[in-house]
């Protein structure tokens, strides 16, 4: 393949580039996404219910579902040019690998020190807590990179930082939990004993490797329990997806730079943050009516809320003291296996995107840990960069859609992903290279009890 083509390698915006607008694709759903209930009272949350949980300009954002675009604060820009725009990247490597006749490109988004695309939204988050002249906030974390992003987040700020990570990942991954002690951040293994949910959980599963569930209802009762904190969090809700969205803009403006117009995008699915992000300014095309695109959202089939979860209201956290929230979901009791070594690991999915995928506008594939890393590895060897395990999600079905247009002999041209590097992630990489890894995938029966116990809501 010759590099030599009019396209290049790396598509690089000029700083005055940088969209100056987070874009709301809510403006342009037909459908608006359910709201999120009170749990006492199962009555739509309004501003007073939030504000003792969330910071006051958050919530604004985390309600209107009208507004097309906000403005990005000159405070927030100026921290976003430290590393960005992100490059679009031309996989000619991996294309000339698989000897595939697609055009494979690859938004990059791990090149800032937290190493993962959370930083949009945790500078964002910060920003709006410090103006509101709170002493710090709380949050949980799963593989680390939402930890890490918002401690460096606070640093900036001035911020205390509290994190209660998921306790397999705070055993698997120290190197990142001492990053997030290294910007200040206070870090806990969820469950944990210093809270009452926490407790209560020990209590009844005192061998549990935790869950974001877990971790999200300690933050949470971390923030309402103590003056002058509120709680954040790093995927799910409308306002993250909201900030994500600078990943989708910077990639159309990119794409649109050479006249490229992709057929496929493909981003991986946890909770939302990083696909709800990539993918909206597309979907809005596609609700206006103006382009159509294959989307495929790709989650691990450990814990697969779109492909076998249930589009239902529940609990977002397992302590059950957190809004009610219409997504696809497992269930919030459910755990995945502490064999699960990429990320991913919600109960359930944003708001927004359980909307779009029950209307129709993107498909979803589950796929197995062993195939993960597998593509990441031949990702790695090829392109240079060690991905991170989420990431690797997105570039396993990269790779199987150029697969098949080796065999058919199509042109399509693919987008996806790559949220993050992997360098934190080595614990699971050993398993993969010394064969010990293994999958796990939960069984229908298992499923099955989770959502049985979904609460009731008309």
């Amino acid at each position: 393949m010759n590099m030599k083509e009019e396209i290049p390698y790396k598509i690089y915006l000029e700083e005055k580039e940088i969209p100056t607008q987070w874009y709301n694709v809510r403006a342009d759903m037909k459908n608006k996404p359910a709201p999120l209930l009170n749990p006492a009272t199962l009555q739509p949350l309004g501003m007073e219910d939030l504000n003792h949980v969330f910071c006051t300009e958050l919530n604004k954002q985390e309600l209107d579902n009208d507004t097309p675009y906000f403005d990005i604060p000159e405070e927030i820009l100026n921290f976003y040019r430290m590393y960005r725009p992100s490059p679009l990247v031309r996989a000619y490597f991996l294309e000339k690998a698989l000897g595939t006749p697609a055009k494979i490109y690859y938004k990059f988004e791990g090149n800032n020190t937290s190493g993962s695309h959370k930083l949009n939204s945790a500078i964002a988050q910060a920003y709006y807590a410090k103006k509101q002249g709170l002493k710090g906030v709380t949050t949980e974390t799963g593989a680390g990179q939402w930890g890490t992003a918002l401690s460096m987040a606070c640093s900036y700020f001035g911020l205390d930082c509290q994190v209660y990570m998921v306790k397999c990942s705070y055993d698997q991954k120290p190197f990142r939990r001492e990053v997030m002690r290294t910007y200040g951040a206070k870090v806990t293994p969820s469950p944990s004993l210093s809270t009452n949910v926490g407790r209560k959980i020990l209590s009844e599963h005192p061998d549990t490797t935790g869950s974001l569930g877990c971790a999200i209802s300690e933050a949470v009762e971390a923030a309402t329990t103590q003056e002058g904190y509120r709680y954040v969090l790093g995927s799910v809700l409308n306002q993250v997806l909201l900030h994500q969205t600078i990943i989708g803009l910077e990639t159309k403006k990119a794409l649109d730079k050479y006249g490229i117009k992709p057929d496929i995008i493909i981003g991986c699915a946890g909770g939302g943050s990083n696909l709800g992000g990539l993918i909206s300014p597309f979907v809005g095309e596609m609700l206006r009516g103006e382009a159509d695109y294959r989307i495929i959202a790709v989650e691990p089939a450990s814990c697969p809320s779109f492909t076998r979860g249930k589009f239902a209201y529940d609990f977002c956290d397992t302590g059950m003291i957190c809004p009610l929230a219409k997504m696809y979901t497992l269930g919030s009791q459910f755990i995945p296996s502490a064999n699960h070594a990429g990320g991913l690991r919600f109960h359930g999915m944003s708001t927004i995107l359980s909307q779009l995928y029950n209307d129709g506008l993107f498909e979803a594939k589950a796929v197995e840990q062993t195939a993960v890393f597998d593509a990441a590895t031949q990702f790695a060897r090829v392109e240079g960069i060690l991905p991170a395990p989420e990431s690797s999600h997105a570039i396993r079905i990269a790779i199987d859609e150029a697969m098949k247009c080796k065999e058919t002999g199509e042109e399509k041209t693919i987008v996806f992903g790559l949220t993050g590097t992997g360098y934190f992630d080595l614990y699971a990489y050993e398993a993969f290279n010394n064969g010990t890894m293994t999958d796990i995938i939960p069984s229908d029966e298992t499923i099955d009890s989770f959502l049985s116990r979904l609460p009731k809501v008309d």
